[in-house]
């Protein structure tokens, strides 16, 4: 069953047990858009028959958010001309490169190509057998840095905007809906190391996320937020990484922070020096 956001806009949300993302649908008057492909042909598919059962334009076009394998392993099966920036693009050529069977990935876990966490969740949400097989996809049309779509009565704009968790990070913002789906931009770098906020680039990213006159924001692996709800937390991660500045110490940080504020960090604030500092480590 997929969920209403506004008049145009539905998503069936994430699902943690194989880190399924949200899956969205603009619904234009002409055509119709999905955002995401799914992290796997099940997934895909699954979507794909909620969306059949609903009287709306068809099916047209999919936009990715970014290349990580949880939002694009149901591309092909998606069958849509599907659209990317650039950078998206030039990862999806690297991934058709790779074999997805048990042997090869926890080969790359152990070169540091990819992560256990998603080993873990690639094996759980398709099986090896299936996987012997399993080739990904690139997409149609390409981009670099932003680009409108019209579907109909409604118009979506595509930007880039970058951010820690990932370099090709795109937004998706529905005018007239005010609905904007984020993907992971707003997440740390899991990819590299201990998990980390590069301070420059969160900057850059709510900057340009700011543009945007939004009520609904909907992230790839939470629950839809208000602006308020959105822009209370990031005002306060933005506050962490001000206060955190270039210190590279995190034992000094904390004891900084009990001096100015007078009070013990909470285990949130904690966490988020902490990844703050190691994105500091990082750009050394």
């Amino acid at each position: 069953m997929l969920n209403k956001i506004s008049k145009r806009v539905y998503i069936m949300l994430h699902n943690h047990d194989t880190d399924r993302p949200v899956l969205g649908l603009i619904i234009g008057d002409k055509y119709s858009l999905v955002v995401d492909a799914g992290n796997s042909p099940k997934h895909a598919r699954e979507f794909l028959q909620e969306v059949g059962v609903m009287k709306i334009p068809p099916l047209k076009y999919l936009i990715l958010t970014h290349w990580h394998w949880d939002h694009v392993f149901g591309l092909a099966d998606m069958n849509l001309t599907s659209i990317s920036n650039k950078l998206t693009q030039i990862e999806l050529r690297k991934m058709k490169e790779y074999m997805w069977d048990d042997y090869s990935l926890e080969r790359r876990v152990a070169e540091g190509k990819e992560i256990e966490f998603c080993s873990e969740n690639i094996k759980k949400e398709m099986t090896n057998d299936f996987r012997v097989n399993f080739q990904t996809s690139v997409t149609d049309i390409c981009f670099a840095t932003s680009l409108e779509l019209d579907l109909g009565g409604v118009v979506c704009v595509f930007e880039k905007v970058a951010g820690s968790h990932s370099e090709d990070s795109t937004i998706i913002y529905v005018q007239d809906e005010k609905v904007m789906f984020l993907g992971d931009c707003i997440s740390e770098d899991y990819y590299s190391g201990p998990l980390s906020y590069d301070f420059k680039k969160f900057k850059s990213m709510i900057e340009k996320i700011s543009k945007y006159d939004t009520d609904i924001y909907l992230n790839g692996h939470r629950e839809p937020e208000n602006n308020t709800e959105f822009w209370k937390v990031i005002n306060m991660i933005d506050t962490i990484g001000n206060f955190v500045g270039d210190d590279l110490d995190e034992n000094i940080c904390l004891e900084k922070y009990k001096m100015i504020y007078k009070v013990e960090p909470s285990e949130e604030i904690s966490y988020y020096i902490k990844s703050f500092i190691c994105g500091n480590k990082k750009r050394l």
